[in-house]
């Protein structure tokens, strides 16, 4: 297949300033230099493109991916290497990102287009359909962009982007910002020019996006590469390699109980945190204190803080006796129906009722869920399939 994007030993360094101020740069004078470090936003970073495809960078905020978009762009030139791109490119780097805000959204539409390689009779015959698309209103596209929200801005420059017909669409995380409708369109825009054969690269930290949508992801850590493969491969990666940075814990109650522990078991009772859905989990809750009434809650979020799963003792019909003494509440679950992903415990303890709140613990401990499986979702059923 035809090479669209073509990467060698990319690298690209900046410079921090350590003066704070324009007193300092003075007195300091021909010192200067002492001042200011150095580091690689990307450093030979070299890979190929073929057309067609759909390429998602993933990496924790300044690992470089942003960088390595603008570099593809031509909006910043390396310091070494080269990349080689062919075909038209359309690119959404960052919000109103070639607007200027002292025109209107019909004159932006006009200057944005030119920019991206459209006669002003191509873009005429185009503007209807940019204008319906982005839908911020008749009222608002006569009006200068610098009085426009941020959603607005996005969706206007993602209107005119995906009709200029790219054969390369660059896509930063400005889709972020758009309201949940808006980027459920763009999001059938993409998947309709991956039908078409278009290729795009974007940046997100939406990993079950770049499940879902890319044939291939590239992970960034410190402007390195660190894995280029596919996206489940990457995926795992990320996670493996920022685990024990995502666990933090938020701890509170009135007294009375305290959860001293909380571990995640495997099918013999084994301390685990790496799981497939049709194993069984079992979480152990260690609880000391001194109260009569007293009830033990789970509840298990996925990476998106949405909680998948929550019960407790009271849920589930279980009366426990007066707590005199250390004691351990076992939940125990036969499968695991969920899709791939890094998973939270919170574990509470409090009266019948919710009250008091003796103590809760939130995203305790986490533990991952690995499944060969591309489904979407939070949940992985098992669909029998006839006809």
């Amino acid at each position: 297949m035809t090479t669209i994007i073509r990467a060698e030993n990319l690298s690209k360094k900046f410079e921090l300033n350590k003066d704070k101020s324009l007193k300092e740069r003075l007195v300091v004078g021909h010192r200067t230099s002492r001042h200011v470090e150095s580091f690689y936003a990307l450093k030979d970073i070299s890979f190929e493109l073929e057309a067609g495809k759909t390429l998602g960078l993933i990496g924790h905020n300044g690992s470089g991916k942003s960088t390595l978009l603008k570099v593809i762009g031509g909006i910043l030139t390396p310091d070494s290497g080269f990349v080689e791109r062919r075909g038209r490119l359309a690119a959404l780097l960052e919000v109103g990102a070639g607007f200027h805000g002292d025109l209107t959204g019909r004159e932006n539409v006009f200057l944005n287009a030119s920019i991206l390689g459209l006669t002003h009779k191509q873009t005429e015959q185009y503007f209807d359909a940019i204008v319906d698309f982005a839908d911020i209103g008749d009222k608002f596209i006569d009006t200068q962009v610098k009085f426009y929200s941020s959603g607005m801005y996005v969706r206007l420059a993602f209107a005119v982007a995906v009709h200029v017909d790219p054969e390369l669409l660059l896509v930063d995380e400005v889709l972020a910002v758009g309201d949940e409708p808006f980027q459920r369109k763009c999001m059938e825009r993409i998947k309709l020019f991956q039908r078409e054969g278009r290729t795009i690269v974007f940046v997100t930290h939406g990993l079950d996006l770049v499940r879902q949508l890319c044939d291939r992801a590239i992970l960034l850590e410190r402007g390195e590469m660190v894995i280029d493969g596919s996206p489940l491969a990457a995926v795992r990666e990320f996670r493996e390699r920022y685990y024990a940075e995502e666990q933090g814990e938020d701890d509170y109650g009135d007294g009375g109980a305290r959860i001293l522990g909380v571990t995640v078991t495997d099918a013999e009772g084994n301390p685990c945190e790496r799981f497939s859905p049709e194993d069984q989990l079992g979480i152990t809750v260690e609880v000391d204190g001194e109260v009569d009434d007293w009830v033990a809650g789970v509840a298990i979020e996925n990476g998106a803080d949405q909680v998948v799963y929550g019960t407790n003792t009271e849920l589930q019909g279980v009366t426990l006796p007066p707590l005199r003494d250390r004691t351990r509440i076992r939940f125990d679950f036969p499968e695991l129906p969920l899709v791939e992903g890094t998973y939270s415990i919170s574990v509470a303890v409090h009266g019948h009722g919710g009250f008091p709140l003796y103590h809760r613990i939130d995203r305790r401990t986490q533990f991952r869920v690995f499944s060969p499986s591309k489904d979407d979702g939070i949940v992985a059923l098992r669909p029998k399939i006839s006809w």
